[in-house]
């Protein structure tokens, strides 16, 4: 493998279930991926199809009852060999993983409101990551986290390092998470919905920190988001997930221009474009289903309108590689061997 290919985690049948009264809840139903170091992986799928479940697996944060189960190998350069560290054998709240979650690993939480403590300062909670990952000098730390703020944009930062979550408006605790996520230079970073409560102007200068944060500190950056625009600027690779795993894997060109699996051409075929034929957009009738007690087959069967009963509706449909670095998890595209595009 290239270095340009170098893997830096890879999860195998990971899976994050939910142990509830009424049943098991599969969140995260068995699934396969690698980030590539330097690279970015997107992820996108409709709420509900365990993309945020799948980040916090990462970091084991998965709250309880939540049960983690697979293998999440982290791969760190002249630390742990070429077999690389297992993060789900490692203790949540041993210092090992601590050490990893925030330095080596960071996360922008979705809901910046939920993820701040209400009762420190943001300054407080940006400077403290930063001594436990990046150095020991209080005042380096101050000046490191006025820096960061500086960096996403926020105003008056050196105010903004005295006031509490509540203090700010939407957008800006979700700047000054994104600045709390970059403050160490993490090795992977995973942004969960980064842009959401941001407008435009904003959301591009974020969206160019984190490129620049990737090709300055060599950062793999798991890319979450509805917005497929954004992923087309952004990613390397794309995993688009549907009810707890992934039903096609391959490079953003590939997905863009050659999609196999009817669930992601139905995702393409309701972004309005430029020149496309004026139309009502498609859309995907009903939901994704509640991902407890699920029939045996293919999780897209009832939304699906190439559905073959008895065949998609019998068995779990494996994911294969149609192509070199594509895979799909249809047997529309199985039975054609990858040889012709499944058509929505």
């Amino acid at each position: 493998m290239s270095e340009e290919d170098e893997i830096i985690l890879a999860m195998k049948d990971v899976k994050v279930h939910f142990h509830l009264d009424e049943g098991v809840l599969k969140a995260v139903d068995g699934i396969d991926l690698w980030i590539k170091r330097g690279k970015t992986l997107g992820i996108v799928g409709e709420s509900g199809c365990g993309k945020s479940v799948t980040s916090q697996a990462l970091l084991r944060i998965v709250p309880k009852p939540g049960e983690v189960m697979g293998e999440i190998k982290l791969y760190r350069k002249g630390k742990d060999g070429d077999e690389g560290i297992d993060l789900i054998k490692l203790d949540p709240r041993g210092k090992e993983i601590r050490d990893i979650r925030g330095g080596e690993i960071a996360m922008i939480f979705q809901e910046p409101m939920k993820a701040f403590s209400p009762v420190h300062t943001i300054g407080n909670q940006i400077i403290e990551a930063i001594l436990l990952h990046a150095t020991d000098d209080k005042e380096e730390a101050y000046r490191l986290g006025v820096d960061i703020l500086k960096k996403v944009g926020m105003s008056n930062p050196e105010q903004r390092m005295d006031e509490y979550p509540h203090q700010l408006s939407g957008g800006m605790r979700q700047r000054a998470m994104i600045a709390m996520a970059l403050s160490c230079n993490p090795s992977i970073l995973i942004a969960d919905e980064p842009t959401t409560a941001l407008d435009v102007t904003v959301q591009a200068q974020v969206l160019q920190l984190i490129n620049d944060l990737k090709a300055k500190n060599d950062t793999s950056v798991i890319f979450i988001t509805h917005d497929l625009g954004v992923i087309a600027e952004m990613s390397d690779d794309v995993a688009v997930m549907y009810l707890g795993k992934v039903v096609e894997y391959t490079d953003v060109d590939t997905l863009f221009h050659g999609p196999k699996h009817p669930y992601t051409q139905a995702l393409l075929n309701s972004i309005p474009a430029i020149g496309r034929e004026m139309k009502r957009l498609e859309s995907i009738e009903g939901t994704v289903p509640f991902p407890m007690n699920l029939p045996k087959g293919c999780g897209f069967y009832s939304r699906c309108k190439h559905a073959m009963e008895g065949a998609c509706n019998s068995a779990d449909i494996p994911l294969i590689e149609v192509a070199k670095g594509h895979f799909v998890r249809c047997l529309l595209v199985e039975s054609e061997q990858g040889t012709t595009e499944v058509k929505v």
